[in-house]
């Protein structure tokens, strides 16, 4: 071997390395695994191939057709070739179906591309219908496959006018299949982490009250960029003596621990509360004490609020409250006017259970709503968060007289863009003067 077959033997493997980095730090550099498999694609063409082709099966085992790149993007038609496929047959014969059940690398030269009119089947047919549309003379199916699974097909293909695909590439596109099936597994994991730990946080909240002629409503959102649970929750429940109670709180943490600790600080209240029946102050100097001897590392905010109808007041509605060290609740009247409550603040949970804690106490308008959430509401990073403050009250103010369900679902739309923490709510909407015997 002469020295310049040498060096091109040397440049051979560096652009082969230089390929397979390129699509490692792609399918790394995001979670969305159709993203990341278009930016393959744009990676592959025209380095390696004149168009590439990438299939994912979705979650009941259907492939979709995800990306598909040209060097002369001109070619292909609008809406770029992709969507949904048709399925595999039983005995696929076709090489895409032959690769969606893990056969390959598949070497295909224009002897084994037939004209889509003699397909063996409709999704061999679509194969055929893509070679025939972008000119292929030579192309590799490969099955992208992780943990013995097969989660797609990448496919390549190569005009007349450019040097044919050989076996010689047959290994490169199976390094490459392997680091893109690793990025797609990865994404699809964190997605099934994400639901598993949305469903425990869902499973640990309460079903609110639904007597009585006080309306309520209540949301909890994950957290827009984690997969973890987290320690935000809210809670409502008659008491004995008649009184709904509204409550928040808000662990310190975003883990299993946190999520643990809320449950059971969330249990203890309500025992707490049952039991004693005391005001708000009371109840949270005692779930306090109990904090600190279980959990003596950990700290958390929690506002507990009573809501009884006023004998004196022809209707009307009282809210006694103590908040340790969470946000304050919004009080909103049916024409739109909204004003914080800002009375019986104390320090959070954990901190100094021996300092004595304070409550108030305020009328509640007819057709009045009383509004707890946790800080994911309203801090954004790098914002003030009399910021925050102030554009939830603006919105509220705009949903005052919407159903409940809509004045939630709404601000949250409006509120919760891209929010990096967990979110609940609770609202709470006084019923008219004719509503109360109701």
């Amino acid at each position: 071997m002469d020295d310049f077959e040498l060096d091109e033997v040397v440049q051979r493997a560096l652009d082969r390395l230089t390929l397979l980095a390129e699509t490692t730090t792609a399918m790394t550099s995001t979670l969305d695994s159709h993203a990341a498999v278009r930016r393959v694609c744009r990676i592959l063409v025209p380095q390696l191939a004149d168009w590439c082709a990438v299939d994912l099966l979705d979650e009941g085992g259907h492939p979709r057709r995800v990306s598909v790149v040209h060097r002369d993007p001109g070619i292909l038609p609008v809406g770029g070739l992709t969507g949904l496929l048709p399925d595999a047959p039983e005995d696929p014969v076709g090489p895409l179906s032959r690769a969606l059940i893990g056969a390959g690398p598949l070497l295909l030269t224009a002897a084994d591309i037939p004209s889509p009119d003699k397909a063996a089947d409709p999704l061999d047919a679509r194969q055929l219908e893509l070679f025939d549309q972008l000119g292929t003379h030579t192309a590799v199916v490969a099955p992208v496959r992780a943990r013995r699974q097969v989660l797609g097909a990448l496919t390549i293909g190569r005009s007349a006018d450019r040097a044919p695909l050989t076996h010689d590439d047959l290994a490169m596109v199976e390094d490459l299949t392997h680091r893109i099936a690793l990025g797609v597994d990865n994404a699809r994991l964190h997605r099934e982490t994400q639901h598993i730990a949305e469903r425990l946080q869902r499973s640990l909240l309460p079903t609110l009250p639904r007597t009585g002629p006080l309306q309520m409503a209540a949301r909890y959102a994950p957290a827009a960029t984690t997969a973890e649970v987290g320690g935000d929750w809210y809670d409502s429940f008659l008491l004995p003596g008649g009184s709904t109670t509204m409550i928040m709180g808000d662990v310190t943490g975003h883990d299993l621990r946190a999520a643990i600790t809320m449950s059971q600080l969330r249990n203890m209240l309500r025992g707490i509360g049952c039991d004693r029946q005391e005001p708000p102050e009371k109840i949270l100097h005692r779930l306090d004490l109990a904090h600190n001897a279980l959990y003596p590392q950990s700290t958390a905010t929690c506002l507990y609020a009573l809501l009884d109808e006023d004998e004196n007041e022809g209707g009307g509605w009282t809210i006694s409250y103590s908040s340790a060290g969470h946000p304050p609740p919004l009080l909103v009247t049916h024409e739109g006017d909204t004003r914080y409550l800002k009375g019986g603040r104390g320090l959070l949970l954990g901190v100094d259970p021996s300092l004595p804690r304070h409550h108030a106490t305020e009328s509640l308008p007819a057709r009045s709503t009383v509004l707890m959430y946790t800080d994911g509401l309203i801090e954004r990073r790098g914002e003030d968060l009399h910021h925050g403050l102030t554009r939830l009250r603006q919105h509220a103010a705009a949903l005052a007289r919407e159903d409940l369900d809509t004045f939630c679902d709404e601000l949250l739309a409006g509120m919760a863009t891209d929010h990096t923490d967990d979110i609940a709510l609770l609202v709470a909407r006084t019923p008219t003067p004719s509503q109360r015997s109701r």
